[in-house]
């Protein structure tokens, strides 16, 4: 009697054919980061040298409160960078110097960058089996922020860090005498450019953020529409 060997019944291997979408948008990202990055370094290069601004011999008790404010008016006029500069160094010694309110703080930025402004509306996000739609994560890292910087540590230690800065900044520009800057003699347009560089460097953060948030948040009404 012969056996017949049984059937081979074929068996399909099924390959998901569906991508997952990353979750960060990564060219975005990229490009705004490149984006700050290049514009702080452009900022920085029409930073005064810092010999200059701690020339000693150039120091003297203003004659009165008037005086100190011509003074620091016009020496924030001319070290704008380096007062910037200034600000963020004791801003970032006070974020190293305060651990719970430096982690606080990053895991706030990576939350907004990485649940909201560079992550795409498709998939939708979902956080212990719940799925959030664009408009309550928006609502949801709204209300944490307002928690983290006012019901925390973090909002008196950045007010703080910039009290110390002014402080620092406005004790330096008003005995700092500012009769040998020159800056009579500086052209019009170099004066013009050399304040928007430093404008551009202390503010481009806040308004890249806005910008970012505003199209993102258009983006993703069209999308839900």
């Amino acid at each position: 009697m012969t056996s017949s060997s049984p059937a081979i019944l074929p068996i399909t291997n099924q390959t998901t054919t569906t991508e997952s979408q990353a979750p960060v948008q990564t060219p975005a990202f990229r490009a705004f980061i490149n984006n700050i990055t290049e514009t702080v370094r452009s900022g920085l290069s029409s930073r005064r040298p810092w010999s200059e601004l701690i020339d000693r011999s150039a120091f003297s008790k203003p004659d009165s409160i008037t005086d100190a404010a011509s003074r620091i008016r016009k020496n924030y006029s001319y070290f704008r960078v380096n007062y910037i500069t200034i600000i963020a160094l004791v801003l970032g010694f006070s974020l190293l110097t305060n651990p719970f309110s430096l982690i606080t703080l990053v895991g706030l930025l990576a939350a907004w960058l990485f649940l909201y402004l560079f992550r795409p509306s498709d998939p939708p996000l979902v956080i212990f089996g719940r799925t959030f739609s664009e408009r309550e994560t928006l609502g949801l890292l709204i209300v944490s922020s307002i928690v983290v910087i006012f019901l925390t540590s973090v909002g008196s230690v950045l007010i703080s860090a910039l009290m110390i800065g002014a402080a620092v900044v406005s004790a330096h520009g008003a005995f700092r005498t500012p009769e040998d800057l020159f800056l009579d003699e500086q052209e019009p347009g170099m004066a013009l450019r050399s304040g928007n560089e430093s404008n551009k460097m202390g503010f481009l953060l806040t308004d890249q953020l806005w910008k970012l948030l505003s199209s993102n948040f258009r983006m993703k009404n069209l999308t839900l529409h």
